[in-house]
């Protein structure tokens, strides 16, 4: 049975209260204030681990996005607790999960007004959820347009082409990649003639975790 990456949206009250099992997961405060395993956060800081943590809403609550990655079930991650309301926002199946020691990279994407993503693929599956702007994304045939709070799954080794809107774009995705590509840029250019044009996105990495135990 193949691993399952998900994202869950939790809102939790002032005080609001969930226990998160033991898995590897980024979680990505979107506004407000959570405490996480005894770290305070605010607004666009992260918390990533493996282990069992404590979810806490601080004063004025918070909204986070909650990236896990699971052992073959599509169900079972809504976060329970006092003051806390728990959403999935897309979970994936990962056939194209690389085999051998892995990691789990964390980052966010930003475009001007009008950029884009030449066509590429990178070297594993992972979720994308839009921050802020808009974005095309043309894929397996088909173009669809995300808005803030969007979320769509992208394989890795399937090409993609992106297209964001006349405003500033931003996305946060979480990927599982090989252990090799650490610190690395994971992106591969298809055609010939798009590596050497300037590229217009900007990265920024929060997260680059080697899993503890590796793809089968």
């Amino acid at each position: 049975m193949h691993r399952v990456l998900r994202l869950y949206e939790d809102v939790l009250s002032d005080n609001g209260e969930a226990v998160l099992p033991a898995l590897p997961r980024m979680i990505f405060v979107v506004h407000g204030s959570a405490t996480i395993a005894d770290r305070a956060l605010r607004d666009e800081e992260t918390f990533s681990g493996e282990g069992a943590v404590t979810l806490k809403g601080g004063s004025g609550g918070a909204t986070v996005w909650r990236w896990e990655l699971a052992a073959g079930d599509m169900s079972g991650g809504a976060a329970a607790g006092r003051g806390t309301v728990s959403r999935e926002k897309i979970s994936a199946p990962l056939e194209t999960l690389p085999q051998g020691a892995l990691l789990l990279r964390g980052d966010s994407v930003a475009f001007p007004p009008g950029g884009c993503a030449y066509l590429h693929r990178h070297q594993g599956p992972g979720i994308r959820c839009l921050l802020e702007g808009g974005i095309r994304i043309d894929t397996h045939g088909r173009s669809t347009s995300y808005g803030p709070g969007g979320a769509w799954y992208e394989t890795g080794p399937d090409g993609v082409f992106a297209q964001a809107a006349d405003r500033p774009t931003r996305f946060i995705r979480v990927m599982i990649l090989p252990l090799g590509y650490l610190g690395k840029s994971s992106v591969q250019y298809l055609n010939e003639e798009d590596k050497a044009k300037p590229k217009s996105q900007a990265y920024k990495i929060f997260v680059d975790m080697p899993l503890s135990s590796p793809s089968g």
